[in-house]
């Protein structure tokens, strides 16, 4: 449909997962796309599969915990592309903790990962947009565990739900400039990083994700193709003038009892 024709939308965190999907997505709406991420072979490969497809794109190397790079991250593009029109903050990091026996190591790499490095990236894009008086949009993956979660998430949670609390914030902040800031509340999602924190955290055997769906609602986990559409729709112009918005995305409905 062409949803993000001539549009240059950098994906945070865009190696692998949901943000891979939204890469490809946004790629065969028409955009730009530069993605980033710590490992470079994954963020190279999924380059090399986006441009031999005839797509154009770019790998960024970037350790988000750092908050100097979150915000380079964004200068590298627009010295490549000539500004960010589209950004995209789906790092995140999952490792679990409870109230009980979280350290303050791991509580800063949470806040890092998941609340900082979103701040200054979306402080850098923003900047960008007001320089250029252009508008924009701003997509960032949050969780619904934000609402609450789970007990062995204590600092994932505060993190994410600051996040939800910063969204609205810059969506309020920069509506008349004409940038939009929305939030997605995703569920338990099937991705490469699921997999590997199901194993190393709760012994997970390989067929863990059939397991999971049958006691699912809907039967399935949350899909990074279907995320990656509607992230499309909230980075595209045929979302209006929504802002301010941070939508859940899941099976389980808040405040639901049974």
């Amino acid at each position: 449909m062409g949803l993000l024709d001539d549009k240059v939308v950098l994906v945070n965190g865009g190696s692998q997962g949901v943000g891979a999907a939204i890469a490809r997505a946004a790629v065969r709406e028409g955009a730009v796309v530069a993605v980033s991420g710590r490992r470079p072979a994954p963020g190279e490969e999924l380059v090399t599969e986006l441009t031999r497809e005839g797509g154009k794109a770019m790998f960024v190397r970037a350790d988000l915990a750092d908050a100097g790079q979150a915000g380079t991250v964004v200068g590298d593009v627009i010295a490549a592309y000539g500004r960010v029109d589209c950004l995209v903050n789906s790092a995140g990091l999952t490792a679990r903790g409870t109230l009980l026996d979280t350290t303050p190591d791991l509580f800063d790499q949470h806040i890092a990962i998941n609340l900082r490095a979103p701040f200054f990236a979306m402080q850098a894009a923003v900047a960008d947009m007001v320089a250029r008086k252009a508008p924009g949009t701003v997509v960032n993956i949050i969780t619904s565990s934000a609402h609450g979660g789970q007990s062995f998430l204590a600092p994932y949670v505060a993190a994410k739900a600051g996040l939800i609390g910063l969204t609205r914030n810059a969506a309020h902040a920069h509506r008349f400039d004409r940038v939009r800031v929305n939030g997605l509340n995703i569920g338990w999602t099937a991705t490469e990083g699921e997999d590997a924190t199901q194993k190393a955290f709760h012994g997970a055997g390989d067929d863990w994700r059939e397991e999971a769906a049958a006691r699912l609602p809907m039967g399935k986990l949350g899909q990074p193709d279907e995320i990656a559409d509607f992230v499309v729709f909230l980075l595209s112009d045929r979302s209006g003038v929504v802002t301010g918005s941070v939508i859940d995305w899941d099976q389980n409905v808040l405040g639901g009892l049974d």
